[in-house]
């Protein structure tokens, strides 16, 4: 029965990311997330069922559209796989629990986010005001430890991204994100979700970098990191912070 469930919930997530993909492609730029259906950016063809199985169709047609060849971005896929094997991973740490609602919860906010700043450095509102009162709800009917730390943990998070704001490093769709991930993960969570971003994202800039994807002083999204660290910090923080407070010992 939990092989038979993991399964199903895989497969929620793979299809939730593939609608997910179009939140995250359309809010953006203004466009219903019903019409037009879903078409190839390059030569217009209306997709059927048969090129929109998520992760699948992207596999068997290369990564290209099988009506004019164009090449597909691999963000779709991602999306998808990402959301499939998070969610799984959300079920696995939590089972069918109130965290592993908030779980998934976060999981869809994080996918949605991280497709919209990879594609265009935005972070739409109407996604985190969408997120908002079912997060905030969610959170005081299955609470991670007292409110006041969920609170502050909103606040710091919050403050935070806020000063990096106003010296010009971050956006300000990235400090409403962090105040609702700092609400989540609660504090101190908070503090070790950024510190896992900003190590994160060095990683990453430091290796396009070294690719030569990026040029230095080049902008590059920080809300996926943000979102990672908060995704971590949410699923193992005590573990992590227990853990480092014995080895300082």
């Amino acid at each position: 029965m939990t092989i038979v469930l993991a399964v199903y919930i895989t497969l929620t997530g793979l299809i939730l990311g593939s609608f997910y993909n179009v939140v995250a492609l359309r809010v953006p730029v203004g466009e219903s997330l019903l019409r037009p259906s879903s078409r190839c950016t390059s030569c217009g063809t209306q997709l059927t069922a048969r090129d929109l199985v998520p992760v699948l169709s992207y596999l068997l047609s290369g990564g290209k559209c099988r009506h004019c060849g164009a090449k597909v971005s691999p963000l779709y896929m991602l999306g998808e796989a990402a959301t499939g094997l998070l969610f799984l991973g959300v079920y696995m740490r939590f089972g069918l629990t109130g965290n592993g609602v908030i779980g998934w919860m976060l999981v869809s906010l994080s996918v949605i986010v991280t497709v919209a700043d990879l594609r265009f450095m935005l972070i739409p509102n109407k996604v985190l005001l969408f997120f908002l009162p079912l997060l905030l709800w969610l959170v005081i009917v299955f609470p991670g430890g007292p409110l006041w730390s969920h609170l502050l943990g909103g606040v710091v998070g919050c403050v935070i991204v806020l000063l990096l704001a106003l010296l010009g490093g971050m956006g300000m769709g990235d400090v409403k994100l962090f105040a609702l991930l700092g609400w989540v993960v609660g504090f101190p969570n908070v503090l070790l979700a950024f510190l896992i971003a900003c190590a994160l994202g060095t990683v990453a800039g430091g290796t396009l970098m070294l690719l030569g994807r990026v040029k230095r002083k080049q902008p590059i999204p920080f809300g996926p990191w943000l979102a990672a660290g908060s995704m971590i910090a949410f699923s193992y923080g005590s573990h992590l912070i227990s853990g480092y407070l014995a080895l300082i010992r």
